[in-house]
């Protein structure tokens, strides 16, 4: 495509994130016509139940509001992530949650949450976060590692150690399961497993919108050695990239930006993977192009998706994990039989 076209792709992406918030604010258990929302929107936050608003402020401004946000923040961020993931391992199939990084994150949250009592006790809100980042990146590395034993890395051996690891921290959270001593606790773990946006409160946006703001920022600033690596390793470095330094700075750099998320969303599957591949397919491969158009179409799919959980079977909600699972999984056995036509499985 155009790089002249790209500023429409963004405007089309940023309209349709607009009417899908219109949506998310207006549908639900409680439903409201989309004029009643946008009076509510226009009263401000002043409308709100603390402010007197009535039950229809309380509903957008207090429940759906900071829960809508938390999803395009999340969504966002998680496209990003596979985005610049799929780049450094030269790989489309490549998915922070196929690679283990938001089961590792999960896991690590999860085990402060219900084993480390004194950890909270010591560091307070920031617990959870840095316990998110260190699972992140000890599973990527983990999965990389295992991938390239042997100097090749092929998308066979990249799935496979993805799915190991993510076994051994399945295991590992199930058994946090089992130890958990009160209700609360596995009510947590299953958060963590499932994934979801209930427990969204305003006070906890700022540290995952920091993180995805200064994260997409530095990223698109690195978004010609991000092109470079397309070229192959000995391309780029023949180019004067240093590919195994840029590789572990970028690789901490999205663990980061993975463990702050899934710290306040649990491990919600398959963003990374489809909304990069649908990107890369509208405005090409160019990550200066390709970044905030993902990261826009992250954040529409995702709101869109936790529309779904929460009406499908209202007034029952399901995990919007498990919704971005039932439309994943097929597109990732589509990808992945396309993948296999020209390279074996077993790498």
């Amino acid at each position: 495509m155009s790089p002249r076209r790209t500023p429409v792709v963004l405007v089309l992406l940023a309209a349709s994130l607009v009417a899908s918030a219109v949506a998310g604010l207006a549908l639900g258990a409680v439903r409201m016509a989309p004029g009643q929302v946008i009076d509510v929107l226009l009263a401000g936050p002043g409308a709100g139940a603390g402010a007197g608003g009535g039950a229809a402020g309380a509903i957008v401004w207090d429940v759906r509001m900071p829960r809508l946000l938390l999803g395009a923040v999340v969504g966002a961020g998680l496209a990003v992530a596979g985005t610049v993931l799929q780049a450094l391992v030269r790989n489309q199939l490549a998915d922070p949650f196929l690679l283990g990084a938001s089961t590792g994150a999960s896991a690590g949250a999860v085990l402060v949450i219900v084993l480390g009592a004194g950890v909270l006790d010591f560091a307070g809100g920031a617990a959870v976060p840095v316990a998110a980042f260190a699972g992140s990146m000890g599973a990527l590395v983990a999965v990389y590692a295992m991938a390239r034993r042997g100097g090749t890395m092929t998308t066979g051996r990249l799935i496979l150690a993805g799915v190991a690891v993510q076994y051994v921290l399945s295991a590992l959270t199930s058994l946090v399961l089992v130890l958990a001593a009160h209700p609360d606790q596995i009510r947590t773990v299953l958060f963590w497993t499932l994934g979801g946006l209930g427990g969204a409160r305003w006070d906890e946006l700022a540290l995952p919108s920091v993180a995805l703001l200064l994260g997409t920022g530095l990223l698109i600033a690195l978004a010609r050695p991000l092109d470079l690596l397309l070229a192959g390793e000995e391309g780029a470095h023949t180019l004067g990239l240093d590919t195994a330094r840029f590789r572990a700075a970028v690789f901490v750099l999205a663990s980061l930006v993975i463990g702050v998320l899934v710290a306040y969303s649990g491990a919600i599957g398959f963003v990374g993977l489809m909304v990069p591949h649908a990107a890369r397919m509208v405005v090409g491969a160019g990550h200066r192009a390709l970044l905030p158009v993902a990261a826009l179409g992250g954040a529409v799919f995702l709101t869109l998706a936790d529309l779904v959980a929460r009406t499908a079977a209202a007034p029952e909600e399901i995990p919007v994990g498990v919704v971005t699972a039932l439309v994943g999984g097929p597109f990732f056995l589509w990808m992945l039989r396309r993948s296999t036509r020209t390279e074996g499985v077993a790498g």
